[in-house]
């Protein structure tokens, strides 16, 4: 499966406005990936995972991407050690900062003041900064 692949792309780029069409459509799906994860990274959940996605769809087709992914990747992996290897309370300041941000961003974003009028309360306190949810 993997050689039949390799074929078809093979002909592609010997076509090279199809060859064009290819690449431009692997760039857009890698960046909009790309651009999800970033926005995921303070979350819980999967942000580095989708980053590393998107970068891996980009490295299929751009050497640039496949550089930056193994660059992302070590440093990654050296940040998550260095935290690991960090004592309690370093830790412990890790998760405050992380849930800071993700609770500044909903409020930001009127998911606080929704969620507390799906259970009845009306704080204003709650509501978005912006105007959004209003």
């Amino acid at each position: 499966m993997k050689q039949k692949l390799a074929r078809g792309r093979d002909r592609l780029r010997k076509r090279p406005a199809a060859d064009f069409v290819y690449r431009s459509g692997v760039a857009v799906v890698g960046v909009a990936v790309l651009g999800v994860g970033v926005l995921a990274i303070p979350y819980p959940g999967p942000g580095w995972a989708i980053v590393f996605v998107g970068l891996g769809i980009l490295a299929t087709e751009f050497l640039w991407a496949k550089r930056l992914l193994a660059f992302a990747k070590a440093r990654y992996d050296a940040a998550m050690a260095w935290f690991r290897a960090q004592g309690l309370w370093t830790q412990m300041a890790g998760v405050a900062f992380t849930t800071a941000v993700v609770l500044a961003t909903l409020w930001v974003v009127g998911a606080l003041d929704w969620m507390s009028e799906l259970i009845g309360l009306e704080w204003q306190a709650l509501n978005s900064p912006i105007g959004v949810g209003a």
